[in-house]
C-alpha cells in the first residue's frame, strides 16, 4: 500500500486486545509522516508494540480545532497524516469528527481504515437484533437527563447500545429495573480483554447481579428494543 501525501488516514485502533490491529493500519501507521492522536503517552505505547516510531501530535476534545488546522496545513505542504484515538473508532464518542470535517471543507482528501469498534462489538455479542439500533453515546450524568435517556430507550422499536461508566452503572440498571423490570438488556464488560463479560438477562436479573458484585472496566450497555423477537428474549446467560 502507497502512502498518498496530502491525505488524512483515519485508524480504528484495538479497543483491548492488541491483536486485533489490521495490516492495514499497520502499514498507515508506519508510513505516514505524522501520527495525530487523542493521548500521546497512550498511543506511544501502542506504536511501541507495533515497532513504529512516528512524531505525534496531541490532537483531544479541547484543542481539536486549533491542531486540526494545523495537521491541515501539514497536509496541504504535502505531508501525510493519520488520526487514532485511544481506542476504537476515531469520531464515535471520540474526538475526530471535527477534524473530518475541516478536511472536507478544505478539500483535503480523507481515508477511513475500518476496524475495532466496541459498539458494533457489543451489539452482536449480545445477541440482540442488529439490522436496526440507535447508539445513544455515553449516558447522561445527570440522574434526570439519564432516566429519561433510558425511558426512550424503553419504547424504541429497535435495540440501543450506551456507554457507561462503572461507578454508575448500579445506579442505571436500578433505574431500568423500575422502568421497565422485565426488559432483556446485556451488560458487554470489557471487550477483547482477560475479562470480557456478557452478562445478558431482564433488567431486574442483570440489576441484582451488579448490586451483588460491582462492576469494573469499560462498559457497553445493550437494551432490547420494545418488539424483540421470540428468538431474541428466550435465552439468558446469566447464572443464578
Amino acid at each position: 500500500m502507497e502512502i498518498q501525501p496530502g491525505r488524512l488516514y483515519l485508524v480504528a485502533t484495538p479497543i483491548g486486545n492488541l491483536g486485533d490491529i489490521t495490516a492495514r493500519a499497520a502499514v498507515v501507521l508506519g508510513g505516514v509522516d505524522t501520527v495525530a492522536c487523542e493521548d500521546t503517552r497512550h498511543s506511544g505505547m501502542l506504536l511501541q508494540h507495533m515497532g513504529i516510531r512516528k512524531p505525534l501530535l496531541s490532537l483531544h476534545e479541547h484543542n481539536e480545532a486549533a491542531r486540526s488546522a494545523q495537521l491541515i496545513s501539514e497536509l496541504q505542504c504535502g505531508r501525510s497524516a493519520a488520526y487514532i484515538s485511544d481506542a476504537g473508532m476515531p469520531g464515535i464518542s471520540d474526538p475526530g469528527q471535527r477534524l473530518v470535517n475541516a478536511c472536507r471543507r478544505a478539500g483535503v482528501p480523507v481515508e477511513v481504515l475500518p476496524g475495532p469498534s466496541a459498539v458494533i462489538t457489543a451489539l452482536i455479542g449480545s445477541g440482540f437484533p442488529a439490522d436496526a439500533f440507535f447508539f445513544g453515546g455515553f449516558l447522561p450524568v445527570k440522574s434526570g437527563q439519564r432516566e429519561r435517556a433510558l425511558a426512550r430507550a424503553l419504547e424504541r422499536e429497535e435495540t440501543s447500545v450506551f456507554f457507561e461508566s462503572p461507578h454508575r452503572l448500579d445506579g442505571t440498571l436500578t433505574m431500568l429495573a423500575r422502568l421497565g423490570p422485565e426488559r432483556p438488556v446485556c451488560v458487554a464488560r470489557e471487550l477483547t480483554k482477560k475479562f470480557e463479560e456478557y452478562r445478558r438477562g431482564t433488567t431486574a436479573e442483570v440489576s441484582a447481579h451488579y448490586t451483588k458484585h460491582p462492576a469494573k472496566g469499560e462498559i457497553c450497555l445493550v437494551i432490547g428494543g420494545i418488539d424483540l423477537p421470540k428468538w431474541a428474549r428466550e435465552s439468558s446467560d446469566s447464572p443464578p
